[in-house]
């Protein structure tokens, strides 16, 4: 009888106690409140670090890993401390996020030297294969790095140019950020004007108290479209003057370019020279004197001219033979 009444007590007891997912919802309805602060703060210390430090760390990632290749430039009205640039240039990414870079100032320069203008980049949606369109004017910040960019273009194979900025990037819902936008683009130069060439030279009057009239054929291997002006050029036989030539309303565009040339020479003194070389074939040493446009001197593309020194041969006895 014992037995049997402490077995009942105790199914009593066992019965009377609240089920696991009772006490847990009356655990929540009183301590709901210490739960939503933990909640919060287990957020806030994931979401914290992605959206101020991850964020900001893969949008500088994707800005390094991204390419800009130029595929057009022109070079436009120049004057003696400032000129128009028309450029077009293509974004590379391979980024899965597809972020606004807002329009921001860069500086422009010869890597490794000065800047030498400062451009305005628009605003962009940086997809792969986005270009961006640049019309405007440009004011030289250095007409002595201008000239360092230009001499680099006229003699080598490839010049770097280092574009540097710092613009606002925004990706979707995410809070605006800067970055540090500094790309070096690889371009093709001119390579010393390789394949110059005279041609059809013969007598003939012309302005600048001119006696000779050809044409000259010049290869630009290059995207860019350079408007130079009135090029005036030094004629040297073993260091000594026999004249000089022009190219007027000169604009080298990619490609071959063949363009009438006229030069004022020292008939007299080349006729001179006809005993020291064989079959009355001159040597010609050409070199830059002047630029000019719309009346001012183009320092920067003068210099580039005056350090590349091209040698041509003038057959004097063809240009003898024909007249105007």
């Amino acid at each position: 009888m014992s037995k049997a009444g402490v077995t009942a007590v105790g199914v009593s007891d066992v019965s009377s106690r609240p089920s696991l997912g009772r006490r847990v919802a009356a655990h929540f309805k009183r301590w709901w409140w210490v739960h939503v602060i933990i909640f919060i703060a287990v957020v806030l210390v994931i979401a914290l670090p992605v959206v101020y430090v991850g964020y900001p760390n893969i949008a500088q990632d994707d800005i390094n890993e991204s390419t800009l290749k130029i595929t057009a430039m022109a070079i436009t009205e120049p004057a003696t401390d400032a000129f128009t640039l028309k450029q077009t240039q293509v974004i590379g990414t391979d980024s899965i996020f597809h972020p606004t870079i807002f329009a921001f100032d860069a500086a422009v320069s010869l890597l490794g030297s000065a800047a030498f203008a400062t451009v305005r980049v628009p605003e962009i949606k940086a997809n792969d294969g986005t270009k961006m369109d640049i019309d405007q004017r440009l004011d030289l910040a250095s007409v002595d790095a201008f000239k360092d960019f230009s001499k680099a273009v006229m003699l080598e194979k490839e010049v770097k140019l280092n574009v540097y900025g710092v613009p606002n990037l925004k990706q979707g819902a995410l809070p605006t950020i800067d970055v540090t936008y500094n790309k070096t683009v690889t371009m093709k130069g001119l390579n010393k004007l390789e394949g110059f060439k005279l041609s059809k030279m013969h007598l003939a009057k012309g302005p600048n108290g001119s006696n000779l009239k050809g044409e000259v054929f010049i290869p630009n291997p290059s995207v860019m479209t350079i408007t130079m002006g009135n090029v005036t050029l030094d004629l040297t036989v073993d260091g000594k003057p026999i004249g000089q030539s022009f190219l007027n309303e000169l604009v080298l565009k990619p490609g071959d370019n063949t363009l009438d040339m006229s030069a004022n020479t020292d008939l007299m003194a080349v006729t001179k020279l006809l005993p020291k070389y064989k079959n009355n074939i001159i040597p010609v040493d050409i070199t830059g004197n002047s630029t000019t446009y719309n009346g001012q001197d183009l320092p920067y593309f003068a210099a580039a001219l005056a350090a590349n020194k091209l040698q041509v041969d003038l057959d004097v006895g063809e240009i003898l033979k024909g007249s105007d």
